[in-house]
């Protein structure tokens, strides 16, 4: 199986990419989109849900989402019909860094996606490219809550703590206006809902040839989670201006 059908099997009970909860995802909304009529663009947006809780609770808003996968913008324009919204989403089979849009943004979101750009700040230097004057970005990092091990730094990447991750921000000309650190129940959540979502499937599909490499995944990834990263990552969730 390859490691996008097994990300979005993972995902099932966890559409949201991001250990956030529903609330939290609501409420970074609301500090994003202050006006509710606003142009979105979402680099990254894989199956496109920030961008539909956004329309669905605001019907002035219009949204761009731009990803590499085309299974998962498939996904999104079907959401997007389904939930009567798609004549207000416009969806790019592309990279996000390369994206181009004739129009700037009032509010570009990245979240889950630093990665694709080669970290924090070229991530940022991506959204600046396509922000209006006046406008804000929503973006989701992960930080090292304490010192972290080697094996842990080798497998989610060499994050700082919290205060250097914002300094950080600042000192590249942002003002955090808002910002959530995830819970401890929130990213426990998350972690459960995705090895869970990927071992569930493999019990439900026993003859399936890929079962059993799905449930051996699920159980690395689990004992990973709670020996290796589970007491040293957090994720903080930014609304900048």
């Amino acid at each position: 199986m390859n490691r996008e059908e097994m990300s979005r099997i993972a995902h099932t009970e966890h559409p949201i990419k991001s250990p956030l909860a529903d609330d939290s995802v609501g409420r970074l909304l609301e500090r994003g989109l202050p006006r509710g009529d606003e142009r979105v663009l979402d680099l990254g947006c894989g199956g496109g849900e920030w961008l539909l809780r956004a329309l669905v609770t605001r019907p002035h808003l219009r949204a761009e989402g731009v990803d590499i996968s085309a299974d998962a913008l498939d996904r999104a324009a079907a959401a997007a019909s389904d939930l009567g919204v798609r004549e207000r989403l416009v969806l790019h089979h592309q990279k996000a860094e390369d994206f181009v849009s004739a129009e700037p943004f009032d509010v570009v979101l990245s979240f889950g996606a630093t990665h694709a750009f080669g970290g924090l700040l070229p991530t940022l230097a991506a959204a600046r490219r396509h922000l209006a004057p006046g406008g804000r970005v929503l973006l989701g990092e992960g930080f090292w809550d304490r010192p972290a091990s080697p094996e842990a730094i080798e497998m989610l990447g060499n994050f700082t703590d919290l205060a250097t991750t914002v300094d950080r921000v600042v000192a590249d000309g942002w003002t955090p206006v808002h910002g959530h650190v995830s819970t401890r129940r929130e990213l426990d959540d998350y972690e459960w809902a995705c090895w869970g979502s990927l071992a569930a499937w493999a019990l439900d599909h026993p003859a399936d040839p890929d079962g059993s490499h799905v449930f051996e995944t699920a159980a690395v990834r689990r004992e990973e989670w709670l020996r290796v990263y589970r007491d040293s990552w957090g994720f903080v969730s930014l609304v900048l201006r």
